[in-house]
């Protein structure tokens, strides 16, 4: 489904969700306190300026006694197949946050990964899969980093392990271009990025990818990935743990000028080694 597509169908989301509320005489308060969300929230749904996450679209159905419309729609909008089912919400919430922050410990983030990266990525995690297959995760990976292109672009944080820079993913020719595009994005202002070298050590926050989003108008939420499943956290405990879980990972990294000449160093070593073979 199309963006423009998309947004049209939240926006059936937000009238039915209206009509339907208003059919039961709750206003956006009062529906709110029974899905455990604030008013604003019901509003922010209503004006598809926001998606409800699955369990509230299941309260919704609850409350207003709609038989599993909403959660139906809902799953019908959420299923991307460019993206693994865990992480087709995150896609969706990316683009309206204001901040994203990521910590990556071994693999090149995919907001920032070029065409030929994600397709090295994808192949080596799924060797038999088809042509048509990888194309389709690199065409939804390229298309989740058009946000870093829009002039309404969040504030991109990102955290870098080392192993981000030497592990040859596709290639010496791959990876240069891989590192000379996230140069290139510092050197624009695009992204704030930063590294943690091998010389910290195993740093005690270190484990799997971290993304944190902030909104305008809505709590912060987490998300974590391993290699077969990720989870979206908006628990506002556990989410402020991540928080400080990444300001260590970011206290422990290189400044912004050490990284980028750090990075350069990089990529002119997979150039070198590309040139040789």
């Amino acid at each position: 489904m199309a963006n423009g597509s998309r947004q049209a169908a939240w926006e059936f989301f937000g009238l039915e969700l209206k009509r339907r509320r208003e059919d039961a005489a709750l206003t956006q308060v009062e529906l709110g306190l029974r899905v455990f969300v604030s008013g604003g929230y019901i509003g922010q749904f209503e004006q598809a300026i926001r998606k409800p996450q699955l369990d509230v679209a299941q309260r919704i159905d609850d409350a207003l006694q709609t038989d599993g419309i909403f959660e139906r729609m809902w799953r019908k909008l959420i299923d991307d197949h460019r993206y693994a089912d865990y992480f087709a919400e995150v896609v969706e919430l990316e683009r309206l946050a204001t901040t994203v922050c990521e910590f990556a410990p071994s693999v090149v983030p995919g907001l920032l990964q070029t065409a030929a990266y994600a397709r090295a990525v994808t192949i080596e995690a799924n060797p038999f899969v088809t042509d048509e297959y990888v194309e389709e995760k690199v065409t939804g990976r390229r298309e989740r980093a058009a946000i870093l292109r829009d002039a309404t672009r969040p504030e991109y944080w990102v955290v870098l392990h080392e192993n981000v820079l030497r592990i040859p993913v596709g290639g010496p020719a791959v990876m240069a271009e891989q590192l000379g595009r996230i140069a290139a994005l510092m050197r624009q202002r695009v992204v704030w990025a930063t590294v943690i070298p091998y010389a910290e050590g195993a740093h005690a926050s270190m484990g799997g990818m971290l993304q944190l989003m902030e909104f305008e108008d809505a709590p912060p939420v987490a998300y974590t990935e391993t290699a077969f499943s990720g989870t979206l956290i908006d628990e506002p405990a556990v989410v402020k743990r991540a928080q400080r879980a990444y300001d260590l990972l970011r206290g422990a990294a290189l400044s912004p000028e050490a990284t980028l000449a750090l990075v350069e160093s990089a990529a002119e070593d997979h150039r070198r080694c590309a040139s040789t073979t």
